[in-house]
């Protein structure tokens, strides 16, 4: 079979795939109650990364180096990559709200890749020298892994900041260092029960104090809310915050896993800059040279230093972490995409202006 015609018939598939998912998962979120919906939801996505990677492999066959020369073909390896992670993600959360978040954007990915670039941006192209290398398949596969897991992490915490409704609510420890597993001020209760004062919170509460009530069994009343005390030090007001026990748990999953998928990307990506500094200097002479592609990458760098910094020192859960972690979303793709459509520099070959 001609590779090329292989090729086109697995972007456009995988496009196709990735749309029918991503409904999927829309679909499951709007009704939870049809379960067989999660597994549809999975199979489309491990379809998805199914034919990327042959998609990859069939051009790599054909043009004879690592399909990672041109902008097209970052795009389908990124793609490949957001579904890896989103597999990794959804089997340790046991949550679709995974898919609802990560699907969109590979299809998205995808639909750039198939429909947008031109036909000459497709295809396959002898490698510019400085491409020549084995350093090739090192630095910017990594680079692209580390963009994959930081984006579903960065994703995944915009989709704990919607299920939190943007509150700023104390979680259970996901992080791990000072403050990383303290005991946290909130337990659920329904809303009909009456809950006492207590006498002293603990220092290690943070300021909050926990509660919890029984459950009738009746079946009725069973709305939960999140009541949260202020210690003494502040003015003895409770707020009640709206969120059933299924959106806390689900918050607390997300916050969890966001935070572990993060910590995977980061190092990749720490791999990956050291690897193209030495492969820089190979090429070019030099280390560092303040392109603008290196500058943003030491620029996502710093972002995720500080979220990881944050989290495992300082103890940070919620909501804070979370927007810093949007935040990095926004960063990754100036770093990857952004770069190449506003200006020039050593990485110029993937610039289509």
């Amino acid at each position: 079979m001609n590779l090329v015609v292989l090729q086109n018939w697995l972007d456009n598939a995988s496009f196709a795939i990735l749309f029918l998912t991503m409904l999927v998962y829309w679909g499951g979120a709007a009704f939870p109650n049809l379960p067989y919906l999660a597994a549809l939801g999975t199979a489309g996505m491990a379809i998805a990364n199914l034919c990327i990677a042959t998609l990859l492999g069939a051009r790599w066959i054909e043009a004879g180096y690592f399909p990672l020369s041109n902008l097209y073909e970052s795009l389908f390896f990124l793609t490949w990559g957001i579904t890896a992670v989103h597999l990794i993600a959804e089997n340790s959360s046991r949550s679709r709200l995974v898919g609802v978040a990560t699907a969109p954007v590979a299809m998205a990915i995808t639909a750039f890749a198939t429909m947008t670039l031109p036909s000459q941006m497709q295809a396959s192209e002898p490698l510019v020298p400085a491409l020549k290398s084995n350093w090739l398949m090192m630095h910017v596969s990594v680079m692209m892994l580390s963009y994959s897991a930081l984006m579903v992490g960065s994703l995944l915490a915009i989709a704990f900041l919607i299920v939190t409704r943007g509150q700023n609510i104390q979680l259970q420890g996901s992080s791990v260092g000072t403050g990383g597993y303290r005991s946290n001020g909130y337990r659920l209760h329904k809303a009909t029960e009456l809950i006492s004062q207590p006498s002293a919170p603990s220092a290690e509460n943070n300021g909050f104090s926990r509660f919890e009530t029984s459950s009738n069994g009746n079946g009725n009343g069973n709305t939960a809310v999140l009541n949260l005390v202020t210690t003494p030090e502040s003015p003895a007001v409770a707020s009640t915050e709206l969120l059933s026990p299924q959106r806390l748990s689900l918050a607390e999953t997300l916050d969890n896993i966001s935070y572990r998928i993060i910590g995977l990307g980061f190092p990749l990506l720490t791999i990956g800059i050291i690897a193209g500094g030495v492969w820089a200097n190979e090429a070019w002479g030099s280390y560092w040279s303040w392109d603008p592609k290196e500058t943003w990458a030491l620029i996502t760098w710093l972002v995720f230093a500080a979220y990881l910094h944050a989290r495992i020192t300082r103890g940070w859960q919620g909501r804070r972490p979370a927007i810093l972690a949007s935040a990095g979303l926004l960063v990754v793709w100036v770093c990857y995409l952004g770069v190449n459509l506003l200006g020039k520099g050593l990485h110029s070959y993937g610039w289509f202006f």
